[in-house]
């Protein structure tokens, strides 16, 4: 008989935190993450350019700062995009001496689905994969007589991401940490606002 009651508690405690997040059709969010695909990508390429006597140094990353939407089909299943942006600026180096500069501009879209394991008045736990493309444009700016390697070009690549565990604290307005890989990073933080 215990067990018939807690297993009656249970579905109504579920039912219930199910419902009361039921009317939060759309969210939308705002993170910023670390070690981004196109962060590795950039180390694979200075990796790669040091073989073929390329040196890069001083490396300013920022990013990836990304902005997403999720419109609930069901309180479980979201369906929506996210996209990123990140940019990497360089020395180039000859010697000792830097002879130019080496700018990447990472812009991407990823059409996305989010699964929300539980959904909480106060927490919540989530999964999200995305796939989709980036545009990247890397600009070469070369001092002297290397000017003549003066580059700006712009290709446009597959992309993804994968958040495999997320975790969300708030009501309306959440506060978020995400683990995964790919173009919005490993780690990220952020704020999400559902309504």
């Amino acid at each position: 008989m215990k067990k018939y009651i807690l297993l009656a508690a249970v579905a109504m405690l579920t039912v219930t935190n199910v419902s009361a997040q039921s009317d939060s059709k759309h969210e939308v969010a705002v993170s910023y993450g670390s070690l981004s695909n196109s962060d590795w990508l950039n180390i694979f390429e200075n990796v790669i350019g040091a073989i073929f006597g390329e040196k890069y140094e001083d490396d300013t990353f920022f990013g990836p700062i990304g902005l997403e939407y999720f419109y609930h089909l069901k309180p479980w299943l979201g369906v929506g995009a996210i996209t990123t942006y990140g940019q990497l600026t360089q020395d180039a180096i000859k010697g000792d001496d830097k002879v130019g500069k080496k700018s990447n501009y990472y812009f991407s879209v990823l059409p996305a689905v989010k699964f929300d394991w539980y959904r909480g008045d106060v927490v919540g736990l989530y999964s999200k994969l995305g796939a989709g493309v980036t545009m990247r444009r890397e600009i070469r700016e070369f001092e002297g007589n290397k000017a003549e390697y003066n580059t700006d070009k712009t290709d446009i690549m597959f992309n993804w991401q994968v958040s495999l565990i997320g975790i969300e604290v708030g009501k309306s307005l959440r506060a978020f940490a995400e683990g995964g890989f790919g173009e919005q990073g490993v780690v990220m933080l952020g704020l999400r606002y559902k309504f």
